[in-house]
């Protein structure tokens, strides 16, 4: 009788066909790899209930100079303040203008960028849809500093409650998007509606948008054939990422004041929340794969699940794909819509330290790091703030993960499998089902679940099997290497 032990890789595979998933895991919802065992992710707690009254669709988080605890979001029309006792404030600007929702065709004037199509002829439908309505969100030493992708103007709001957000004074309008340096100037992107502009306020004066001898206000069009989408700060430079490319920009004092390199082609992003900063540098979306930069150039990242994600997302919401850091744990996650969804439905992350992908099912739209608050604060599409990785409690759905086939023996003799040896923390906090079939295109029969015991008796046959193993109740459970005990059973 042999030991066969289920030694599958960490990380999720899931790209071309299922025998190239083979002794691999294939699909998982809400687990992670970590030391070398499978556990859950954290749960989540309510934080407040109802707090927007549509999806947020940005959040940002800092620490004022009097160590107060402040949270803000945009949604499509509203903008809001969420104090550490989770009191909702709506700041929204007086002369602020509603965006969309929803991404929805847009064939007017507007539909697309300037230069894209004759004079005065509006762009025929070509499959492109206007995108949902998003936040650019900063801050301005403790001052919030936010733009909306359809307004276009630059708010400030300085932390009275009672008093709703500004416009800056001077600032270009028609903006997409707003970052601030790491030197203290506020960039305005897509600046006056030249999709290509970067213009920059004075240094620590973010009413003085003019350029002049005295000062080191200025602008620089990119030489780009794409639209600016979003910037963020970097540790010694800012990454603007158009839809097609990447550029960077760093400080160089005067005359110039920055200096602007191109250091990625064919890496547009996908939506101007699908990007995250980390110390080891950016990752994002793009439209049809991942992209880091590292500090020098901007690179494709190989990706094992890259055809669940692309086959299955829904593009015509692309742009409401949303990047979060989960620095606890070395991991960056995007939210998506998949292709039945309307909403951020579906989630890919990447675990950066030990070089694996994870999917799942979760309902998210927007969400900060921990470090202002002592736990990630994340978002769904009602509205609901939550804190993150907080106990095991996952609502209605277990975490698992479930292999592709794995070949018994050789893969030419039957295997007579009688008993498994778990290897868990503890035991009963998981079970296991087995789907196993004698051929690649047979029928699958399933074998449980089974509630582990040492050793538990499983009894079933087959040439290939795939295991699933899946929590039980609310634990904080790990799962090794396990092993099967099976014999030789002949041919079929």
């Amino acid at each position: 009788m042999a030991l066969i032990p289920l030694d599958i890789p960490p990380g999720i595979h899931r790209n071309g066909t299922d025998f190239q998933s083979s002794n691999r895991w294939r699909d998982a919802s809400l687990i992670r790899w970590q030391d070398g065992s499978l556990r859950p992710v954290g749960g989540w707690t309510t934080r407040k209930a109802s707090a927007f009254a549509a999806p947020p669709r940005a959040m940002i988080s800092w620490t004022d100079n009097g160590n107060d605890e402040k949270l803000a979001s945009g949604t499509y029309n509203k903008l809001y303040h969420v104090n550490a006792g989770s009191t909702v404030f709506d700041i929204t600007p007086t002369s602020f203008t509603a965006g969309d929702i929803n991404a929805a065709v847009n064939t007017g004037y507007g539909g697309s960028f300037y230069g894209s199509t004759a004079y005065n002829s509006p762009p025929a439908y070509s499959g492109v849809y206007a995108e949902a309505t998003t936040w650019a969100l900063d801050t301005w030493g403790q001052y919030l500093v936010a733009c909306s992708s359809a307004d276009g103007k630059i708010y400030e709001w300085q932390l009275n409650t009672s008093t709703v957000a500004q416009v800056v004074a001077n600032a270009p309008t028609s903006n997409v998007s707003i970052v601030v340096t790491e030197e203290r100037f506020v960039f305005a992107l897509g600046a006056g509606g030249n999709p290509r502009k970067v213009q920059w306020c004075d240094k620590e004066a973010n009413t003085v948008w003019t350029a002049s001898a005295t000062n080191e206000a200025g602008d620089m069009e990119l030489q780009t054939t794409g639209q600016i989408m979003c910037g963020i700060r970097m540790r010694g430079s800012t990454l603007i990422l158009t839809d097609t490319d990447a550029h960077v920009a760093q400080y160089s004092g005067a005359p110039f004041v920055y200096g602007f390199e191109r250091v990625g082609t064919a890496c547009g992003i996908a939506s101007r929340k699908a990007l995250v900063a980390v110390d080891d540098g950016a990752f994002w979306m793009g439209k049809n794969g991942f992209f880091s930069y590292d500090g020098s150039s901007a690179k494709p990242l190989p990706c094992e699940a890259l055809d669940y994600v692309f086959d299955d997302i829904n593009r015509a919401q692309i742009s409401k794909v949303y990047a979060v850091h989960n620095s606890q744990h070395g991991e960056i996650w995007w939210f998506y819509p998949s292709a039945d969804g309307l909403e951020n439905n579906r989630y890919i992350s990447l675990d950066y330290k030990e070089g694996h992908w994870n999917v799942g099912v979760l309902d998210r739209t927007a969400a900060v790091d921990q470090g202002t608050f002592d736990r990630p604060i994340w978002a769904d599409a009602s509205g609901n703030l939550y804190n993150q990785e907080t106990g095991y409690d996952h609502g209605s759905v277990q975490p698992f993960a479930e292999s592709g086939s794995i070949s018994l023996g050789n893969g030419d003799n039957i295997m007579r499998v009688t008993n498994l040896i778990s290897d868990e923390r503890t035991l009963g906090e998981v079970e296991v089902t087995f789907k196993s079939r004698f051929y690649p295109n047979d029928t699958e029969t399933t074998h449980g679940a089974f509630s582990l015991s040492n050793p538990t008796d499983v009894r079933f046959s087959g040439r290939q099997i795939r295991l699933k193993i899946q929590g039980v109740g609310n634990t904080n459970w790990r799962s090794g290497v396990m092993r099967m005990e099976a014999t030789p059973g002949g041919k079929r």
